[in-house]
């Protein structure tokens, strides 16, 4: 894919912006993460996810790889698909055995009704058993557009729940962000955050490059607007719906106003705030673009 890049306003805001990104694949993308292995830095975090079609030799063995291959395996725990104590004992321990259960990220999952006794990741983590199977840190989802499923004080307090049970058990805990936009409401979020005294580190959900169509149709699928902002930050007309698209504006006004380079904003909303990139399947897609965006911008 041709990369054109958007320059950025400031430089220096980007680059520390995106200096640590964290990348996401699925269980199937082993040989997409090693073709695109020299592209991405040594010992990046790069995500696993839980999904329906996936088992558990799968998500083990795309852990695995990410450790073997130099980076930092984040596997993720979808609590209500869980069966069983059993079932979370056991993929913890394959994942502890494989070197890959430090990080993890947990999250409550898609099925309207929980297959087993976890009905939220909070549940899961009030078990106390992933400190067991050597879990240091965990991941925790945050909605800076709201859910179109849950009312913002819900999520608001379950955040907040997250964060104090981790605290109680010592575990380190950081957030990622379901994949954003607009900068404004992600820059409100992120200073309501930490007004109510939640420290923990923030990766900014971010679409990697992909087809325009792709972009809006899983705009629409995560409960995100189509609305005149998307095209704004990703510079493309609804009405020619071709090409690629890719986040070179989100990013840069998104560092601009962490940065308080944006008329209105606040000062000091940056500390401990990252970029993690969803990645559509295009893991190298994905690379190349944070590669030629460094560049450009640095």
């Amino acid at each position: 894919m041709a990369t054109r890049i958007v320059p950025a306003p400031n430089r220096a805001a980007s680059l520390e912006l995106i200096k640590d990104f964290s990348l996401e694949m699925t269980g199937k993308d082993i040989p997409a993460l090693v073709a695109a292995k020299d592209k991405i830095p040594p010992h990046s975090r790069i995500n696993v996810t839980f999904l329906g079609n996936e088992d558990l030799e799968m998500r083990v063995a795309a852990a695995k790889a990410v450790r073997d291959l130099g980076f930092i395996p984040v596997p993720h725990i979808s609590a209500r698909r869980l069966a069983s104590r059993g079932e979370l004992e056991k993929f913890l321990q394959r994942l502890q055995e494989a070197g890959a259960a430090e990080h993890v990220f947990v999250v409550g999952g898609d099925p309207a009704e929980p297959e087993g006794p976890y009905a939220d990741s909070l549940a899961l983590v009030n078990t106390g058993i992933l400190q067991e199977f050597g879990v240091r840190e965990v991941g925790i989802g945050g909605y800076p557009e709201g859910h179109p499923d849950i009312p913002n004080e819900t999520l608001w307090r379950a955040l907040e729940d997250k964060t104090a049970a981790l605290a109680a058990q010592n575990i380190d805990a950081f957030i990622i962000t379901q994949f954003a936009f607009d900068t404004a409401p992600v820059a409100g979020w992120i200073k309501e955050v930490r007004a109510r005294g939640i420290k923990a580190p923030i990766r900014v959900g971010t679409p990697g490059p992909a087809g325009i169509k792709r972009l809006l149709g899983f705009a629409r699928r995560f409960g995100v607007g189509a609305n005149a902002m998307i095209v704004k930050k990703y510079g493309f007309s609804l009405t020619n719906l071709m090409g690629d698209a890719g986040p070179d504006r989100f990013v840069n006004d998104l560092a601009a106003v962490l940065a308080g380079d944006a008329p209105g904003q606040d000062q000091h909303l940056h500390p401990q705030v990252g970029l993690h990139f969803y990645t559509f399947g295009g893991l190298l897609a994905t690379a190349d673009w944070v590669r030629h965006f460094m560049a450009e911008a640095g």
